[in-house]
């Protein structure tokens, strides 16, 4: 593992190795969006993985989806966030926050204004929420005009402005697993007959003009992007079997923005990801899904990656850098705790040290 632990420039950031902790909703912060009072502690605790990424943030009240995520579109959150960016620099790490407007995937009761979620198409995504009063079907969304995809747009930028001004030192544009630039993106969920749908530029255009105007805002060099390519059943969204094309397409155009990383959800197409690699000029993160912790470095080692961010190990071993290196043991996620509560399976998980 010894490329592992070489340092790398990404974006602004001088990163000590190759790790990064990935984007994990943990829904604990307040009803009114700002982040629980555990929040910054949960992160500080695991800024040796270096850059950390946030849970999903809503960039406005109809981004939200799910019950009690953080959001960062109003004065509480920026000083609610700065607690929590703060830390984490104190702490010698950097923090993105990662801008996630849900679309379809929403419920009026998880929203501050109990309106219908928004989305490009009123096409339901055929999946369920957990509310206040357990789960619910999320029902047919509102198909957003233009002059409302044009509002979205500046709500990102907004966020994204927000978010610097909270301390981060960038933001991720959630552009995966199934939430709103990703619903454009797939062909099922955006019937558009506009400049928004049909097309492969069409229902690019969304994502890269949320890109655009972040990098525009905040700078290339603070903006990431993540996409989940070939993902064919999440939520409501089947890319189909040419799904990959708009990804040929919009890779490269997001790559003319000189963003500071792309990061990959990957899902085993090694032949995709070696395309993904050749197009894309900066920093590559990928995040392969399901790999074994033997393989934590293999598409770094075969020049597939630069970054390999890490969730669940992140999440239940705030020192998971530390043990790694020294080869040790790993305290298991209790996936019972992973989404609401209390510090249990947020801030009590054990350090090496401490045991």
């Amino acid at each position: 593992m010894k490329k592992l632990w070489t340092e790398i420039k990404v974006g602004n950031m001088n990163l000590p190795h190759r790790l990064a902790m990935a984007p994990m909703t943990r829904s604990r912060a307040n009803e009114d969006g700002t982040p629980g009072e555990l929040a910054s502690l949960y992160y500080k605790q695991r800024a040796s993985m270096g850059l950390i990424i946030s849970e999903g943030t809503q960039p406005s009240e109809d981004g939200q989806g799910y019950l009690r995520s953080p959001g960062i579109y109003n004065k509480e959150h920026v000083e609610g966030w700065k607690k929590v960016s703060d830390a984490v620099h104190e702490a010698g790490g950097y923090m993105y926050i990662q801008l996630m407007h849900a679309g379809r995937m929403s419920h009026p009761d998880n929203t501050p204004h109990h309106r219908q979620p928004v989305a490009p198409s009123a096409i339901a995504p055929g999946a369920q929420m957990f509310t206040k009063t357990g789960m619910q079907d999320a029902p047919v969304p509102r198909e957003l005009s233009v002059e409302e995809i044009k509002i979205t747009v500046n709500d990102f930028r907004k966020a994204a402005a927000a978010a610097i001004e909270a301390g981060a030192d960038g933001v991720e544009i959630h552009g995966a697993n199934g939430y709103l630039v990703h619903q454009f993106i797939a062909e099922n969920a955006n019937e558009r007959k506009d400049e928004y749908g049909g097309t492969i530029e069409n229902r690019a255009r969304f994502a890269i003009e949320v890109a655009a105007a972040i990098a525009e805002e905040i700078g290339a060099a603070r903006t990431g992007f993540r996409i989940s390519p070939g993902n064919l059943d999440f939520v409501g969204i089947n890319e189909g079997e040419n799904g990959l094309d708009v990804y040929r397409y919009l890779i490269p155009e997001l790559a003319k923005l000189n963003l500071a990383y792309l990061h990959v959800m990957h899902l085993g197409n090694d032949s995709f990801l070696k395309e993904v690699r050749d197009i894309w000029p900066n920093a590559l993160l990928v995040n392969r899904f399901g790999r074994p912790l033997e393989m934590i470095d293999t598409d770094i080692e075969a020049n597939l990656a630069d970054v390999a961010p890490v969730g669940a190990w992140a999440l239940a071993n705030p020192d998971f850098v530390e043990r790694l290196k020294a080869g040790a043991p790993l305290n298991e996620p209790d996936r019972t705790t992973f989404y609401g509560g209390d510090s249990t399976g947020y801030t009590d998980y054990l350090f090496l040290n401490s045991k």
